[in-house]
């Protein structure tokens, strides 16, 4: 059996290991595009704050695991999958076949339609060649310029202030995280990120970016505001890699839809990771969860139907956790709440605490917190297990930090604990 993957990130991996714990015998090349050996991006901040180094970024010892695991390791791109022909053209023009197919290509940034993004001192964060750039010129005391406060931006925001820079954030939405985190909630995060020092501008864009004297950029606001920057960088959100997958007829919408096998339209094609449309934990729907947790579950449930030994995906639960300089937020399923859902909060200001629940009928269906890290894996938790709370429903619409009597008073009653 031949088992080739496309893509060398935690899914790619994973998915190639269980591969070679399933099937002993087979055939198993993982591909991937970047010059590197497979790395992971969430270890990038490590490596910008240098608390690692390059090879701290790996998912494995390049040197022994693979060839230990008999894994062959590619560094090229894919130009083409031919389902057909069951094989895949490579940029240098070889082809390599396959009886089972995994796409674990994970996603690319998106740039927004900004003049001068083009120049050498703006860069986004994804790759190991974007953080050397970065680390190149984001010395200490210079005057840096991060182009969106989303998940990613505040992941990078946090290592970039350990680095000892002037930062300012622009954020076109009215609050930082603002796929992650309510008014309330994203309005405690940008409050507490001044009172650090960095400078946050919310409803604004960057209108355009031009070189100035010496090595710096002008950077112009939609609020008619001007900054000078060493280094801009671009974190305003990412999209799947599909192009690869054109001509082939593989259903595809945000990313390849994949059924609870992880198994896209061709019965031969699997996909994972940030590629991969799966099932939504709360909702039932096909989305696409764009968290390492979720890509490497993708990637060990893909192998396992790979391999003919048959699992099926839950479903992913939405969940996003940020330590931003010291204040812990996060949010799970759906925070946002539902139709004639009932809600509870909490908010102090003053001391930079929020939580947030929201309820299905007596059910915990999503919620949402800052700076109140004791509750983060109980909400999980309660969510995940879709717990009737019965009479607690009540005692927590009227005190939501009751959240841990709550979960051990029902669990106890299931028998869970």
């Amino acid at each position: 059996m031949k088992h080739l993957i496309i893509g060398a990130g935690p899914a790619g991996v994973i998915a190639a290991e269980t591969l070679r714990k399933s099937d002993p015998d087979a055939e198993i090349a993982i591909i991937g595009d970047e010059p590197e050996p497979p790395y992971s991006r969430m270890a990038i901040p490590y490596y910008l704050i240098e608390n690692v180094d390059e090879s701290g970024t790996y998912l494995r010892d390049p040197k022994a695991h693979f060839k230990a695991q008999n894994i062959e390791v590619v560094q090229q791109r894919v130009d083409k999958v031919d389902t057909g022909k069951k094989n895949v053209t490579l940029a240098d023009g070889k082809t390599r076949d396959f009886d089972k197919l995994l796409i674990a290509t994970g996603s690319h940034p998106i740039s927004p339609p900004i003049p001068g993004l083009d120049l050498p001192q703006v860069h986004s964060c994804w790759t190991l060649e974007d953080a050397r750039n970065i680390a190149r010129l984001a010395q200490s005391g210079s005057n840096v310029v991060l182009i969106g406060a989303g998940f990613i931006g505040c992941i990078i925001l946090e290592a970039l202030v350990k680095r000892g820079v002037n930062l300012t954030v622009i954020e076109t939405g009215n609050r930082m995280v603002p796929r992650m985190l309510d008014d309330k909630a994203g309005g405690l995060l940008e409050s507490w990120c001044k009172q650090q020092g960095i400078g946050v501008h919310t409803s604004c864009s960057v209108e355009s970016v031009t070189a100035a004297d010496g090595d710096q950029v002008e950077v112009a606001l939609s609020d008619g505001g001007n900054l000078s920057a060493a280094l801009v960088i671009t974190a305003t959100g990412v999209k799947a890699n599909l192009d690869l997958l054109d001509g082939t007829g593989i259903d595809t919408d945000f990313g390849v839809l994949v059924n609870k096998r992880m198994q896209s339209s061709d019965e031969n094609v699997y996909a994972a990771g940030d590629v991969a449309q799966g099932v939504d934990f709360s909702t039932g729907n096909q989305e696409v969860q764009a968290i390492q947790p979720t890509a490497t579950d993708h990637g060990r449930i893909a192998a396992l139907n790979m391999a003919g030994k048959g699992d099926e995906h839950q479903g992913t639960l939405n969940m996003n956790v940020l330590d931003t300089v010291g204040l812990v937020s996060c949010s799970f399923g759906l925070w946002m709440g539902v139709d004639g859902g009932d809600s509870a909060e909490l908010y102090n200001a003053d001391e930079y605490q929020y939580i947030n629940l929201q309820f299905d009928g007596e059910t915990l269906v999503g919620a949402s917190s800052v700076g109140k890290t004791q509750h983060i894996g109980v909400l999980r938790g309660l969510i995940e297990s879709r717990i009737e709370l019965g009479d607690w429903k009540q005692k927590l619409m009227a005190d939501p930090t009751l959240i841990m009597d709550a979960y051990i008073a029902c669990t106890q009653e299931l028998g869970y604990a």
